[in-house]
């Protein structure tokens, strides 16, 4: 068994458009969902974590579209399903606990932070991959998408810390 596989420039790009599409299609979920579930968090410090967190996926978006036009590619939602599935699931045990604020509240977290892990995941193997495709435009792009959702993470993290100590 090899230590490295060798995809090709036309398979790694492929599987780098493929994924691409998938964590692009999260952040437009996203980006119509987060202002309604900040709408709902109690903790002012969370509100203030999720308008922030609003506020970075918009720029993360505008540099995916750009790397779209770098790699002169599309966006493609063909059996994305699943990955809307994620945040659907995420949100359903949100609104589960409408009635509890400090329930609600924790939810939200629990699930934002576990989404941002699946981006900051996500943006490091495809900046893997665009080192790979010898592309340091789109590199660039998707380390600071990274940056940015591992410190979304991180506030995330750290208000959760504070609203469990009370």
């Amino acid at each position: 068994m090899p230590n490295t596989l060798n995809l090709g420039a036309n398979r790694l790009a492929e599987y780098f458009i493929e994924h691409l599409n998938r964590i692009y299609c999260a952040k437009l979920h996203m980006v119509e969902r987060i202002p309604k579930i900040a709408e709902n968090a109690d903790f002012s410090d969370l509100r203030h974590a999720l308008t922030e967190t609003y506020e970075d996926v918009e720029l993360q978006i505008s540099r995916m579209n750009e790397i779209y036009r770098i790699i002169d590619g599309s966006y493609s939602n063909e059996s994305l399903k699943s990955t809307i599935g994620v945040f659907e699931d995420a949100f359903a045990a949100i609104n589960k606990h409408r009635a509890d604020p400090l329930l609600r509240d924790l939810s939200i977290l629990f699930y934002m932070q576990n989404l941002e892990s699946i981006e900051v995941a996500s943006f490091k193997v495809l900046q893997i991959a665009a080192v790979q495709l010898k592309n340091k435009q789109v590199s660039q792009l998707l380390q600071e998408n990274y940056d940015e959702a591992r410190d979304d993470r991180a506030l995330l993290l750290m208000i959760n810390a504070r609203y469990l100590k009370g």
